[in-house]
């Protein structure tokens, strides 16, 4: 008869592993709070009567540790448990930066831009 083994506290070998997580990807349209960054995540799906594919998206909260996410960055992010009330995805990694800045992607500033061009200045470039 074997004696059973007895297995130290650091060993890890008969661990069960992790259960696969969702991993997603998203555009970053938050990035003002702590630590966390709202994201917009698409998804397609075929109408079940019309056989179109119809886009949806939902805005998910994740957890940014470094605050490295910028608005307009892709972003890939995967579930986790509860963090708080609304986070419950974790930042795994940047994608994608555009080409733009941040400042240049605020749609106040587009605005103000289009506006002056339009309106300050005509063809020949006199007022």
């Amino acid at each position: 008869m074997s004696q059973p083994q007895h297995t130290s506290p650091q060993d890890t070998t008969d661990v069960a592993p992790r259960n696969r997580r969702r991993v997603v990807q998203g555009i970053v349209s938050s990035d003002a709070m702590a630590k966390s960054i709202g994201v917009r995540v698409e998804r397609m799906f075929k109408h079940p009567k019309y056989k179109k594919y119809i886009r949806r998206h939902s805005k998910v909260y994740a957890h940014d540790e470094a605050n490295e996410a910028r608005i307009g960055d892709r972003v890939e992010i995967m579930e986790c448990r509860p963090l708080s009330r609304l986070k419950r995805w974790r930042l795994v990694r940047i994608v994608e930066r555009p080409a733009l800045s941040a400042a240049a992607m605020d749609p106040t500033s587009l605005q103000s831009g289009i506006t002056q061009a339009t309106l300050g200045q005509g063809k020949d470039g006199a007022q």
